[in-house]
């Protein structure tokens, strides 16, 4: 490739936003470098998207190949920001015209339950801890961590993620009682069919597996669960009609998978035996002016030898990243702009933190075309440029404070030796066939 003067962009995490952020930026001709802190930039395709997504998972998972594989882009992985390297290096040192923070949400929001973090892996896990050991563990050699997975559990969320958590319980907890039975089925295929039409297939009642089943707990109504959203104004009507498509989406996981939901139910206090978690207090309570109230007097303990909790994903918070609360302190989504620094932003779930793919990829393109138009100031004729195998001169590359070929060629040195350290050959397909995991689906 012939180095031309212009940008080189900084990327940290490959998954959806980040890969598209470098697609674009490499599609108009600027350098981009991503930065992921896994072999594989799939981010939570990979470990949060349960395993039973089979066409879903490997669809989004091209794409990113297809947009990390650009020729302007070098991708770094098994670099963590923050500990392989650190944010005001990479930004202050590195050289890099803007750094992009694409990093995902992947801390749990936290339980609000004074003393719940005591048990963590004794009886309670979060979210994401539980679905990436759901979507790994049957992986030949798998030597992370281990869950387990117990009858009757607990289950406190009330958005689509938490409908994934008590599936996995439900399939879990069935392929273990058809196991016991002589019946080895794969928890895809129950997934797929629904835990009682596979049952119906095998002439077996989902009542004479003994099993409880998990609850689920949502501190709102059924009809306010974000399981659909409301485009527009909220007007009473779309508001009523929202309400009536989230309750079918609920009854309807809930006929083909057996678990069970509580509404109105807030966790108050957590019920333990020695360094165990056996369950948790709840409080009911009512919806007043659209707010939560609890009722006092209404507590009353729920026990289980397992509770799981899926309230939310919030972004890592990152040494030397300004962050208030929960998130990364960006006062403008819209542009990503992290605050108190000129050329740093931030993109899809690490702003928004929404889990969706659709938005993070479109919240990539808002914040990337807003870099190219008003920060780096790159126009459709400097990519034409680029394309005839034209150049900036030297008074161009001052006026516009582009990078020169020598500084884009020491920023490339610096990428190189990143990657020899990260133990990356520079060769993605082979490198990508080389760490992909083993599918259950083809065991």
């Amino acid at each position: 490739m012939k180095i031309h003067p212009g940008h080189f962009v900084a990327i940290v995490g490959g998954a959806c936003a980040g890969s598209e952020a470098a697609y674009q930026l490499a599609s108009q001709g600027i350098y981009v470098a991503v930065f992921e802190q896994q072999p594989l930039p799939y981010g939570k395709i990979e470990d949060g998207l349960p395993k039973w997504h089979v066409k879903l998972r490997d669809k989004e998972e091209k794409k990113i190949n297809e947009k990390i594989a650009h020729p302007y882009v070098s991708y770094i992985p098994n670099t963590r920001l923050g500990d392989d390297i650190q944010f005001d290096d990479l930004v202050k040192n590195w050289g890099f015209s803007a750094v992009l923070l694409a990093s995902g949400a992947w801390r749990d929001r936290p339980l609000p339950v004074e003393g719940i973090s005591q048990f963590a892996n004794k009886g309670f896990y979060y979210q994401n801890y539980f679905v990436d050991w759901f979507n790994h563990y049957h992986e030949p050699g798998y030597d992370r961590h281990q869950c387990e997975v117990f009858d009757g559990a607990i289950v406190v969320g009330g958005g689509l993620a938490s409908i994934d958590v008590v599936k996995i319980l439900m399939l879990e907890t069935t392929a273990k009682a058809l196991r016991e039975r002589g019946m080895d089925v794969d928890v895809i295929s129950l997934e797929h069919r629904g835990i009682i039409k596979k049952l119906d297939e095998l002439g077996v009642k989902f009542e004479d597996l003994g099993i409880e089943g998990c609850t689920l707990y949502y501190r709102r109504r059924s009809i306010d669960m974000p399981l659909s959203s409301i485009s527009g104004e909220k007007t009473a009507e779309k508001i009523a009609k929202a309400g009536q498509v989230r309750q079918k989406i609920l009854n309807n996981a809930m006929e083909k998978y057996r678990f069970k939901f509580q509404e109105l139910s807030v966790p108050l206090a957590p019920l333990s035996s020695g360094d165990r978690l056996e369950g948790l207090v709840f409080q009911r309570s009512e919806i007043v002016d659209g707010r939560v109230k609890v009722i006092p007097g209404s507590e009353h303990e729920v026990r289980s030898p397992l509770t799981i909790s899926s309230i939310g994903s919030i972004p890592e918070l990152i040494p030397g990243i300004p962050s208030k609360g929960e998130l990364f302190v960006i006062p403008d989504e819209d542009n990503g702009k992290l605050d108190g620094y000129e050329k740093v932003f931030g993109l899809g779930n690490a702003v928004t933190g929404r889990g969706n793919i659709r938005e993070s990829a479109k919240h990539a393109r808002l914040v990337t075309s807003g870099l190219l138009e008003h920060y780096l100031q790159w126009t459709d004729e400097d990519k034409a440029r680029i394309e005839a195998g034209g150049t900036a001169d030297e008074a161009e590359i001052k006026e516009r404070d582009l990078l020169s070929i020598a500084e884009i060629e020491a920023i490339r040195e610096k990428v190189h030796k990143a990657q020899q350290h990260a133990g990356y050959d520079n060769n993605y397909e082979r490198w990508v066939e080389k760490h992909l995991p083993v599918r259950l689906e083809n065991m």
